[in-house]
């Protein structure tokens, strides 16, 4: 017992001895010159952040082993691992990254194993070729580091490397894959965005990486590989056990399926999806992987035929096949029925299956009761088909639910409530109608509730989703007939998009909505708000980067000190009240994408702040309807849309409608991908620049009139009522689709181009309205969000403006008053279609064009003020729609032709034209005195008196009769 007992303490002895001895325990400090080199490494970083602050020579600092991201061996004290990821910032996609170069110092480190300096940024430099010299490397991540250039075949010589990740270098290529046949070790490689397109034989190295168990070669360009002829269906027996692959985004088409039986009996996971592939070998496409798991086919130009390739995997849990072109009623999808004529159980009977997506494929029908019989499934997408029906009420299993973007009638089920699993509700896009159920109150777990575009009712209760405080992120109800007060929504610490807007909500905005810390999107644009918005309103939101309170009766009420906690992307304030003053909180908003401040009430000088906050970074910028003045000047690289009339927007941009002046060509300065420009009513002055050219997007209106070559689109183009000079060029004339020009009260100069006649949109008849249809993604939502906008234009007429917006598609309108033009118009006669022409106040010489009366659509005609002569056209006549005319203030002369239309006018359509005479001018013409003097014309007033007088007796004789008779 007592030797026991001593063998017992000798033992731990030994123990003491080993863990006290240096070399056998823990060893402590870095080696001296492995530290040198790390000191070397970060001389050649610069660290904005601070991430290498404990890297230094101070007494404290000393041991490399403790730096950040440093990794000794406990035996030896070499370092082993750096692992410098960049770790993210406060925005989205964006990390605080280390900038410079890689060192060669890091060849002194020779034990290294592990490298990761992913996602900081070595600015577009090459991979250096000397890391191929640390041969004990078995982990390398160099992935999002912005190098570029060719990969370095050096990287073949690390033979010990078990993981490669080059992905995310957007600019980073590879001619031939043939050095990753010298890593026969490699278990783990990603290349995803590495351009690989003159790798011709990429399948043929994968198959010489015997140890190759997971691959990732997604969006890399991607040659076919060699299409081969069934059944010879192998590139050779592969021996690589791979197991996880993802080949998606390339355009592989139907050529890759032989390759992939290589592995038919090894994978658990395939992407294939964004790949080119059809269905002409589909029988053969996946061989027997009834191992596979994981499948995603999504946006691969599929068709029904897909089901018959997949119906033996029974093992699927996951299955993607959104974004083709199944086609087929959803009951043959799920149901047991018949496609083809064969027995398609494929989905339905996929016991395993937890994850179905369906989206976009044109899928018809109902959605079938069965579905709720898949008892494994907790995540099912619907959206973007043609489903119809109600929603069924077995789906009481689910986690995630989609059905947005279909054609769903009825009213929301109760049976949503018994959900509680349920994480996410999309129901977005249907045609929905009734008040959101009261049960949708026990889902305690609701991550994203999305109910928006559909015609839902009543008000909304402030305890409507209570349960899910904690748990919400998402809550969209826009676009639906939704009323009373915007609910307080206290206590939703996690809520990170709140849309409300396009709804009948009225009443104040609760001040408790400046304590959701995480909101990051805030709309509630087009209803009926009222009354203040206070910094207490906006208090809390830090993370704030959408925010859209446009359309609604708000007051601003901010103190000039005022500092806003968040740098918002898009600021949409249309319509509200921010003035009188400039907002001055606004010069904080440095990371602005789009501003739109129009008609919000602001009296003020632009302050100087404002050009530098916005001219970095803003694609959209929306000033009208203010009055702003002080002088334009702007630099915008990134400008799409500006409207200068009392406003101003940009990339889009609307400045119109204010008080601006200074010289137009300053927009030369603009950058090239605008497509909107406004600058009517404003001050503006100098020749019209020779730039326009460099705009190639700008499609839309008001822009000025040589683009014509570049804007084949334009429908509108207004630039009257400023201070332009020089004469129009040709170019102008190519503007095919131009419906309405107006270049009035200008200086322009010269003559009414010849070649107006190229207006070939004013000759004949256009449809009624002039839509555009787009598509966005908001910020803080995933699909793509659809839209159109109808066009609309103002026209104006003798200080009247008239509004065209539904039936603008049939106005053809060519304005050149004021511009002093010389010459005579016979140019425009042309233009059969035109409904408005004003040639007034120029310097038009000559006749009036005889053939005037084919301008059978004319409505408005005005050749006032110039120094026409002559007659005026007896075929005016024949324009039967003329409503307005002024021909006053010329040289005419003569008769006005008669005709029910001309006498209608009155005399002041033909003022100021002393030889003019006839009706409606009391001056009679000669001819008609004449006639008037001769005796034949006085025996037929005679006979015509007389014939009156009769007519007259007669009718007062028939009366009395009536009266005696009635008596």
């Amino acid at each position: 017992m007592a030797g026991r007992s001593f063998q017992h303490l000798l033992s731990f002895l030994m123990l003491l001895l080993l863990c006290a001895k240096p070399g056998l325990g823990n060893v402590t400090g870095c080696i001296e010159r492995e530290r040198q080199a790390l000191l070397h490494f970060k001389r050649r970083l610069v660290d904005d952040y601070g991430l290498l602050s404990s890297w230094g020579d101070e007494h404290d600092n000393r041991n490399c082993c403790n730096w950040r991201g440093v990794q000794c061996s406990n035996q030896s004290g070499h370092v082993i691992m750096l692992h410098l990821q960049a770790p993210p910032s406060e925005y989205a996609y964006e990390y605080q990254s280390l900038r410079g170069e890689i060192s060669p110092s890091l060849l002194e480190l020779e034990h290294l194993t592990h490298l990761d300096l992913s996602c900081n940024d070595f600015e577009g430099r090459h991979i250096p070729p000397f890391l191929g010299s640390l041969s004990r490397m078995q982990y390398l991540n160099l992935s999002r580091a912005n190098f570029t250039q060719t990969v370095p075949t050096q990287l073949g010589n690390l033979s010990n490397l078990l993981s490669l990740d080059l992905s995310l270098n957007y600019y980073l290529n590879s001619g031939n894959l043939e050095w990753l046949s010298r890593l026969s070790s490699l278990r783990h490689l990603d290349l995803s965005s590495v351009n690989l397109s003159e790798a011709i034989h990429w399948s043929q190295a994968i198959n010489k990486l015997p140890s190759l168990i997971h691959l990732v070669l997604d969006d890399c360009f991607l040659p076919p590989t060699p299409p081969l002829t069934i059944p010879s269906l192998s590139h050779g027996n592969s021996s690589v056990p791979l197991v996880f692959l993802d080949l998606s985004g390339n355009d592989l088409t139907s050529s890759i399926y032989p390759w992939l039986l290589n592995f038919s009996t090894t994978l658990l996971h395939l992407d294939l999806s964004l790949c080119l592939l059809n269905d002409s070998i589909l029988e053969y496409a996946f061989g027997n992987m009834n191992s596979l798991e994981y499948l995603d086919l999504s946006g691969s130009q599929l068709d029904g035929e897909i089901l018959n390739a997949i119906r033996d995997m029974s093992s699927l849990a996951y299955l993607d096949l959104s974004s083709n072109d199944l086609n087929v009623p959803l009951n043959i999808l799920i149901s047991r029925s018949q496609l083809d004529g064969e027995i398609l159980n494929a989905i339905r009977d996929m016991s395993s299956l937890a994850y179905l997506d369906l989206s976009e494929n044109q899928l018809r029908g109902s959605i079938p009761d069965t579905v709720g019989k898949m008892v494994s499934l907790s995540h099912l997408d619907l959206s973007g088909n043609q489903l119809q029906g109600s929603i069924p009420d077995t789906m009481v299993l689910l986690s995630h639910l989609d059905l947005s973007r279909n054609q769903l009638q009825g009213s929301i089920p109760d049976i949503v409530g018994n959900m509680v699993s349920l994480e996410k509700l999309s129901l977005s896009e249907n045609h929905l109608q009734g008040e959101i159920p009261k049960s949708l109150s026990n889902l305690c777990n609701l991550q994203a509730l999305e109910l928006d575009r559909n015609n839902l009712s009543g008000q909304l209760a402030p305890d409507f989703v209570a349960c899910a405080n904690d748990t919400l992120e998402t809550l969209s109800l826009s676009d639906n007939q939704f009323s009373g007060s915007v609910p307080a929504l206290i206590g939703f610490s996690s809520l990170r998009q709140l849309h409300l807007d396009f709804n009948k909500l009225n009443g104040t905005l609760p001040e408790s909505v400046g304590q959701l810390a995480k909101l990051q999107s805030l709309d509630i644009a087009s209803n009926s708000l009222s009354g203040t918005i206070s910094e207490a309103h906006l208090f809390n939101l830090s993370q704030l980067l959408y925010l859209d309170l446009s359309s609604n009766s708000l007051t601003f009420n901010m103190s000039l000190e005022w500092v806003p906690p968040f740098q918002l992307l898009y600021l949409l304030l249309a319509s509200c009240k921010l003035g009188p003053h400039f907002p001055c909180w606004l010069h904080t908003q440095n990371r602005l994408s789009e501003l739109d401040i129009s008609n919000s009430e602001i009296s003020d000088v632009l302050p100087d702040w404002f050009w530098n906050v916005t001219s970095s970074t803003i694609d959209t910028l929306s000033i009208s309807n203010n009055r702003i003045k002080g002088p334009y000047r702007i630099y915008h690289p990134k400008l799409i849309m500006v409207q200068y009339h009392n406003f101003l927007l940009t990339c889009n941009g609307w400045i119109s409608n204010n008080k601006f002046s200074g010289s137009i060509s300053l927009l030369c300065t603009v950058g090239t991908e605008l497509f909107l420009l406004d600058l009517s009513n404003n001050s503006l002055s100098g020749g019209l620049p020779n730039c326009w050219a460099q705009w190639e997007s700008l499609v839309i209106r008001k822009i000025p009139e040589w683009i014509g070559g570049s804007l084949p689109n334009l429908i509108v183009l207004n630039l009257g009522s400023n201070r332009f000079s020089g004469v129009i060029c040709p170019e102008l004339c190519q503007l095919k689709n131009i419906q309405i020009l107006d270049l009035s009260s200008n200086n322009i100069l010269g003559v009414v181009p010849r070649c107006v006649g190229g207006f070939t949109a004013m000759t004949k008849k256009g449809s009624l309205v002039i839509a555009h249809n787009y598509s966005f993604t908001p910020v803080g939502k995933v699909i793509n969000k659809n839209a159109s906008y109808v066009d609309r234009a103002l026209v104006k007429w003798k200080a009247r403006e008239f509004d065209f917006k539904s039936t603008l598609g049939l106005v053809k309108v060519l304005i050149f008053q004021a511009t002093n033009y010389r010459g005579n118009s016979e140019e425009v006669i042309d233009l059969l279609e035109l409904v408005s022409l004003n040639l007034s106040r120029n310097n038009l010489t000559g006749l009036i064009p005889t053939r005037i009366g084919q301008l059978k659509s004319l409505e408005v005609l005005d050749l006032s003020q110039n120094q026409l002569f002559g007659e005026i056209p007896a075929s005016l006549v024949e324009i039967s729609g003329l409503s307005v005319l002024d021909l006053s203030d010329n040289n005419l002369s003569g008769k006005i032709p008669q005709g029910t239309q001309l006498q209608s006018f009155d005399i002041d359509s033909y003022k100021g034209n002393p030889a003019l005479c006839g009706l409606p001018l009391l001056k009679k013409c000669s001819e008609d005195k004449i006639k008037q003097d001769s005796p034949t014309h006085n025996i037929e007033d005679k006979i015509q008196q007389d014939g009156n007088d009769m007519w007259t007796t007669t009718l007062v004789l028939a009366i009395l009769a009536w009266l005696n008779t009635n008596n």
